[in-house]
């Protein structure tokens, strides 16, 4: 019978296992939070590894962070573009029809992204910062007391979604059909209770997300001046006569980047505080703490587990030939706790020194444009939990997302005494 690696692991002693024999691709492994072990390895022995039999095919994997911000910012030897397969280990099924930026390399990339990035702008985020505030303050009032509640659905949901509906000057009334649309984009084929169960459910429920934000497209393309997502979209000079299918594919990529890592890290983000009740105190007693503590949280929670890149080129790569066609997969949630580059990586330290450095927005031309964004999210959110002096207890396992592309956490019980 077939066993999967987070089976293999409970079993196994890890270091038994023959290290050509590691595939790092399982989704379980993420959904138990047992993958430290294998990167662990990987980094130790052989930090560009080759995995040549698993479900998505053959790929490379590359562990450590110094080698990652290599092939993040080689465009010339690694590709991004949807037609070669995309971002993710699994190909784009759809990447000969329909790309957004982040599927592209330079020059389509790079007016593209141009477009969007304004409203990312330091005085643009000053002048929402209000409003998050206000949305936030209104949120935690709204948490019953002496009763478990999912604080995934009730905060780190409701919050992102709200953001998102600013963002697009999306239907208020209709904006949870924004994180519907982010997790059938992401979620995995074979996981319990999945969304959708085919490439052709998935483009089915992404068209009629087309519809609706195509009608929206139209409706602003011919008004000047607006300044959401949609507006810049469609009267900008790079992105005005984008097809259907990319208007589609740069939908997904804008509501999945700004859904993932804020939801999860507002999840994660207690988690941790939770678990490391010595750090949670020193936040308690130091506010100014929230400045660190926020890239810490989406470091130590690596919300994005990796990104794929397609060699387009024969190339030597620390030692190894790594052939044209080549998936190379970075992994961040590897990065993120390289002992070589982080110290003591394992360790939740809301202290930490440079804590800005890691990888959870990857880096150089594809670093995530809404990244200031996320942690301004964030920071508020601790600012009004704290100005309140909000208690939290964990009332039971969180339930993780079964995903090698997304380390989320889809339900997480808590209380407030």
């Amino acid at each position: 019978m077939f066993m999967s690696q987070a089976e293999i692991l409970s079993e196994t002693n890890i270091d038994d296992i023959p290290i050509d024999e590691i595939d790092v691709s399982d989704p379980g492994l993420y959904q138990t939070d047992s993958f430290y072990p294998y990167f662990k390895r990987l980094r130790r022995e052989e930090p560009v590894h080759y995995c040549a039999d698993s479900p998505y095919g053959p790929y490379w994997s590359i562990t450590r962070y110094d080698d990652i911000m290599k092939v993040e910012l080689d465009h010339a030897t690694y590709s991004s573009a949807a037609h070669l397969g995309g971002i993710t280990l699994r190909d784009n099924p759809n990447g000969k029809d329909m790309a957004s930026f982040i599927g592209m390399d330079p020059p389509g990339h790079t007016g593209q992204r141009r477009t969007v990035a304004p409203i990312m702008a330091p005085k643009n985020l000053r002048n929402m910062e209000e409003t998050i505030r206000y949305r936030t303050g209104e949120v935690l009032n709204s948490l019953p007391r002496g009763e478990t509640f999912d604080w995934v659905d009730k905060v780190s949901i409701e919050l992102t979604t709200m953001m998102l509906a600013t963002l697009f000057d999306f239907p208020w009334e209709d904006r949870r059909m924004l994180t519907y649309w982010s997790d059938v984009a992401t979620t995995d084929y074979g996981a319990p209770g999945a969304l959708v169960h085919s490439d052709d459910e998935r483009l089915d429920v992404l068209k009629e997300m087309g519809q609706y934000m195509g009608r929206l497209w139209k409706e602003r393309g011919r008004n000047d001046g607006g300044f959401d997502l949609i507006s810049m979209l469609s009267q900008a000079e790079a992105t005005k006569d984008m097809n259907h299918m990319d208007l589609i594919a740069n939908s997904v990529l804008l509501i999945v980047g700004g859904n993932d890592t804020t939801r999860n890290s507002m999840s994660g983000g207690l988690m941790a505080l939770c678990d490391n009740p010595d750090q949670f105190a020193a936040l308690r007693a130091d506010h100014n703490l929230i400045k660190t503590m926020v890239p810490e949280i989406i470091r130590y929670q690596s919300a994005i587990i990796h990104m794929r890149r397609t060699a387009l080129r024969d190339t030597e790569f620390q030692g190894k030939s790594i052939k044209k066609g080549d998936r190379v997969v970075m992994w961040y949630v590897s990065g993120n706790w390289d002992d070589e580059f982080i110290d003591d990586p394992t360790a939740f330290k809301i202290n930490r020194e440079k804590a800005r450095r890691h990888l959870a927005f990857g880096a150089g031309i594809h670093r995530c444009v809404g990244d200031r964004l996320a942690e301004l999210q964030l920071q508020i959110l601790w600012e009004e939990i704290l100005k309140r002096n909000i208690q939290f207890e964990i009332r039971g396992e969180p339930e993780r997302i079964y995903s090698n592309f997304i380390r989320g956490i889809k339900h997480l019980p808590v209380s407030i005494p």
